[in-house]
């Protein structure tokens, strides 16, 4: 039988068959293992069924379309990226997040919740993306603006919520789907979000498949990329590669730079462009150590 994992607590994986549409609890094989294969919630797999009271097994994983190790899921087409103006957004997290979805071939798009407290962060960030291919939501997962737009946006696609605690990723989903997640906010002391959603799970609602990740605040930049394939991970920037005097270009310091003379003409983001810079530094770092 097939089906897909729907979430997983230790050693036991529930998984919804593609066949009857039940949900069945089963425990890996000991070869997959032995394969250096680790189940995540999304994977579509073969398994047997347990008899009686007995789990079954999880015996094959199959080919994987899209990846991610932290949010740790398989098969998002659509990774929605959550964020609010409180807590202050990180907006590093979102362009790492952005990168792993152009390299895994999943379609990022930034959601902003909390309009409601003001349309300040959507506009900032409406012009700081000009030129990409992202989509940029507002919503209100509170009063409900912007949420049938977004559910409609969402239909069709294996969509994947990441972001920073109490962006109101929980929340959203209530607003979304009509559902009564427990919410957690900001903790007075530090300020920082209560995490609610404690692990990876995927759910069918509506007639979606919609994955909900834990918050989180730290990600690193994946290793293994290449300089010039980082580059290109920006359309804005791959756009103008072209113009650019020396080939290839990095747009960072390079002389006749065209993305630079853009950025300082004010048709792209100075802050998105800071935050490339950086971001390269530790592709370049972890490039030049990559065999040791």
């Amino acid at each position: 039988m097939t089906g897909s994992i729907l979430r997983g607590i230790g050693s036991f994986y529930t998984v919804l068959c593609e066949e009857d549409g039940q949900e069945y609890t089963l425990r890996a094989q000991k070869k997959l293992r032995h394969q250096k294969l680790t189940p995540m919630v999304g994977d579509r797999v073969r398994f047997t069924p347990g008899k009686g009271e007995e789990e079954g097994w999880l015996e094959e994983i199959l080919p994987r379309k899209s990846m991610l190790i932290r949010p740790s899921v398989a098969n998002v087409e659509m990774l929605m990226l959550v964020v609010a103006g409180v807590p202050q957004p990180d907006m590093m997290l979102v362009d790492k997040l952005i990168v792993r979805a152009e390299r895994g071939g999943m379609q990022p798009v930034i959601c902003v919740n909390k309009i409601d407290l003001g349309s300040d962060l959507a506009q900032t960030l409406a012009q700081e993306y000009a030129g990409t291919r992202l989509r940029i939501f507002s919503v209100s997962a509170r009063t409900g603006e912007g949420i049938p737009e977004l559910r409609e946006a969402m239909r069709g696609h294996v969509t994947c919520l990441a972001g920073q605690s109490a962006v109101g990723k929980s929340s959203l989903l209530n607003a979304l789907f009509g559902l009564n997640l427990e919410t957690g906010g900001l903790s007075r002391k530090t300020e920082r979000g209560r995490h609610t959603t404690r692990r990876a799970e995927m759910m069918v609602l509506d007639g979606m498949l919609v994955l909900d990740t834990p918050g989180f605040s730290l990600l690193e930049m994946e290793s293994g990329i290449e300089p010039q394939e980082f580059a290109a991970l920006y359309p804005e920037y791959d756009a103008l590669a072209g113009k650019c005097r020396f080939q290839p270009c990095l747009h960072d310091r390079e002389p006749g730079c065209a993305v630079r003379a853009a950025v300082e003409g004010g048709s792209l983001s100075a802050a998105r462009w800071n935050r490339y810079r950086e971001l390269l530094g530790e592709v370049r770092t972890n490039w030049k150590g990559r065999y040791g």
